[in-house]
């Protein structure tokens, strides 16, 4: 392997690795990312000789500057901080890329990745970033090493200094040897790295957490989804069916075995009573604090852990910042999902539909716990008249969308019946369109149900709540998740965006609130799960993520005492384990002569090892020079006899003369020797540095021509053939 390419290769992998962790973070946008990865394949494909040229050291000087400037301009033109501080620091990477010019450089390039590692720490660090810090902390000793000794050897170059035979150091050819990195090396200082993790793993444990808010720079970038909203234009839901991102990550208890692939939920997010005929909206929109911190917080009445199961749920940030619930919660419990130095509690906000939303420190979601219980609520009290009134409220409907509702619930006596009609009509008479040809209509309630016929879930909700109000009945819109689908690896099901689902509440006196999902089953079910390897792909990585999120990233004070103190216990359990073992082989006779075996062939094992050692049985396998090593230890000890050979003919070389240099100037000096010296130094040369093996046969001539220049003694010094000389002085 050539010592500079795999210097290159191995620099370049750390800048890679470090625009990696900072692109993953989600810090930059989707297309500044394309940006940025084109412009890193650009830089990586400079080829080397261009890099020295004096165009690129000017454009090193003007490229930094000119994006600096841009990226203030964008700063005061109301960029976010963080972003353009992330995209200049990858623009100077990308620029050293392309216009470094040797080691110093190359130095650079290391430092620059090393602080996109440490703000990829402070961006949050999800699984990209730890695949892209796993990667870099294999490569980087050996890419600090390698450039140390590439910084080295340029110096030398530099200074004019000469290797111990007397040639001058020929920085070009040690770049191009494949002698100075081998696979041993590059595998000896890559392993360095598994020490530097271990230590680092234990001052992580170790050293007491104090939360991420000491370094929360930043708040996360969250998903905007109109469906939970205050207002929500009828055709502004449902579009999402086919957007996989994950929103939560729901731990369910009491599941069958197997489990069901796909669990339908209805987790309620945001409920809306007030229709004008084109949106829905809350006309109570104040929320009031139920609680702050992270004791228990009663929703039918006071939650007792232990005896209700509890359903754990993980919610990223997505805004507004919704709870979302299943239609069984008594009562839940939230703690923030990373830990806050400084108090800064979650508060739980509950508004006038029985939604709940959650205000803190920062937007980085929750994890939470709630309550279930099976027990129905049922209830005897009637709605009050100010709230019947906006539950029964309509706009303005076209005749024909009044008649429909009347003939549908004709033959219906009571209020439960007639929900069940028009719930049963609209399933089976119409349906599930994604494209929902009736939004952009004037009238996209009547246009459903009389001319298009199809929709996605908010049609048919709508169509629903309104009718119920047609025939007496309150009603209100609900927004929030049907269901998710199981991940076998982490044990969850993971609720994501395309799930986001419109269904409807009627108020039935005796009962209360009654859920209804008039939308045909098609649309009302969870995303199914892609099949094949690609989904177990995707779900491995999505447990490892959700991982290295909890255990990592999220890594706080009560996880540290979980795990000391859960070492401490398994530490006692393998302490008691041994003793119960040495107790029983100790009294038992078969147990002692098992370790008296044991204890002798152990003893035997040492003093055979010992002995061996002492006697030094043969070189070992890697003490044995290589066919490359012992080359070079015949020549140099050829040359070795040839400067003793030319010391006693009297025409030694001073130590700072080289050898060919030295014969060059005997041959123009027309020695007698000059020949045989001449032939001996060129062959040491091309089997001390060209890799010529010498033959046994060349070997002998050699030290022939060596023994006659000792033999012809000091006096050939003597005999040196001079030019003639011409008449008038002058040499010939």
């Amino acid at each position: 392997m050539r010592f500079g390419l795999v210097h290159r290769i191995m620099t370049d992998l750390l800048a890679v690795l470090g625009v990696l962790a900072l692109v993953s973070s989600g810090e930059i946008s989707r297309a500044v990312s394309v940006v940025i990865l084109v412009s890193l394949a650009a830089a990586l494909a400079v080829p080397e000789a261009w890099q020295g040229k004096p165009a690129m050291a000017r454009l090193a000087t003007i490229t930094p500057l000119a994006a600096l400037i841009i990226q203030v301009a964008r700063l005061a033109w109301g960029a976010p901080l963080l972003q353009t501080a992330v995209e200049f620091a990858i623009a100077l990477q990308i620029i050293r890329l392309a216009t470094r010019r040797g080691a110093a450089q190359d130095q650079q390039v290391i430092v620059l990745a090393w602080l996109h590692f440490i703000a990829g720490t402070v961006l949050g660090g999800g699984l990209g970033y730890a695949l892209a810090l796993a990667g870099f902390l294999i490569v980087a000793p050996g890419a600090l090493v390698l450039s140390h000794l590439r910084r080295e050897v340029e110096g030398n170059y530099r200074q004019g200094a000469r290797d111990r035979t007397g040639l001058p150091v020929d920085v070009p050819r040690i770049l191009r040897s494949r002698r100075v990195v081998g696979k041993t090396f590059l595998a000896l200082t890559c392993l360095l790295s598994l020490p530097i993790f271990i230590f680092t793993a234990a001052l992580f444990v170790l050293f007491p957490r104090v939360g991420l808010s000491l370094i929360l720079l930043n708040r996360p970038t969250t998903g905007r989804m109109v469906g939970f909203s205050d207002h929500v234009d009828l055709g502004g839901v449902g579009t999402l069916r086919s957007d996989p991102t994950i929103v939560l990550r729901v731990e369910v208890p009491n599941l069958p075995d197997p489990p069901p692939q796909r669990l339908t939920m209805y987790l309620r997010g945001t409920a809306l009573d007030a229709y004008d005929g084109r949106a829905w909206t809350r006309s109570i929109r104040a929320r009031v604090p139920v609680q702050k911190g992270t004791a228990l917080i009663p929703i039918e009445r006071m939650p007792v852990p232990g005896a209700d199961a509890a359903m754990k749920l993980d919610l990223e940030p997505i805004e507004p910042t919704v709870i979302f619930l299943p239609p069984d919660a008594v009562g839940m419990r939230i703690r923030p999902r990373g830990e806050p130095l400084f108090g800064g509690a979650i508060e739980v906000l509950k508004g006038s539909e029985g939604e709940y939303q959650y205000a803190g420190p920062d937007q980085r979601g929750i994890a939470y716990e709630v309550f279930l219980s099976s027990a129905v609520a049922r209830t005897d009290r009637r709605l009050p008249d100010r709230d019947l009134a906006r539950y029964l409220a309509v706009p303005k409907l076209s005749q024909r969308v009044v008649d429909l509702a009347r003939e549908w619930t004709s033959a219906a006596t009571t209020p439960l019946e007639k929900a069940n009609a028009i719930e049963t009509r609209l399933k089976t008479g119409y349906g599930y369109d994604l494209g929902s040809p009736s939004g952009g209509t004037a009238d996209p309630l009547d246009h459903f149900l009389f001319e298009s016929r199809r929709g996605h879930c908010e049609f048919f909700s709508t169509a629903h709540a309104v009718m119920l109000r047609v025939v007496g009945i309150p009603s209100r819109n609900v927004t929030g998740f049907v269901g998710g689908s199981y991940n076998r690896f982490g044990q969850y099901y993971s609720v994501r965006e395309g799930d986001a689902h419109s269904w409807v509440e009627a108020w039935i006196d005796g009962v209360g609130w009654k859920r209804y999902d008039p939308t045909p089953p098609s649309g009302a079910q969870p995303l199914a799960a892609a099949g094949g390897w690609f989904a177990t792909v995707r779900d491995m990585l999505e447990a490892m993520s959700r991982t290295w999120d909890r255990r990592v990233v999220r890594y706080d004070l009560q996880q540290q005492v979980w795990l000391l103190g859960g070492m401490r216990t398994r530490a006692a359990d393998a302490t008691m384990s041994i003793r119960r073992f040495t107790s029983r082989a100790t009294t038992s006779k078969g147990g002692v002569v098992a370790l008296t075996v044991v204890g002798v062939a152990v003893v035997g094992a040492a003093i055979w090892y010992i002995r061996r050692r002492r006697r030094g049985e043969g070189p070992k396998k890697a003490d044995r020079p290589s066919a490359a090593a012992r080359r070079v230890r015949e020549a140099t000890a050829l040359y070795e006899a040839l400067d003793a050979a030319m010391l006693q003919a009297g025409v030694g070389r001073t130590p700072g003369m080289p050898p060919l240099k030295h014969a060059q100037g005997l041959q123009a000096a027309r020695h007698p020797l000059a020949g045989d010296i001449r032939a001996v130094t060129d062959r040491y040369l091309r089997a001390r540095f060209g890799g010529e093996s010498l033959e046994p046969g060349e070997k002998r001539e050699l030290e022939q021509r060596i023994a006659r220049i000792r033999t012809r003694g000091p006096d050939a010094a003597l005999r040196v053939v001079r030019p003639p000389v011409k008449s008038d002085g002058a040499a010939a």
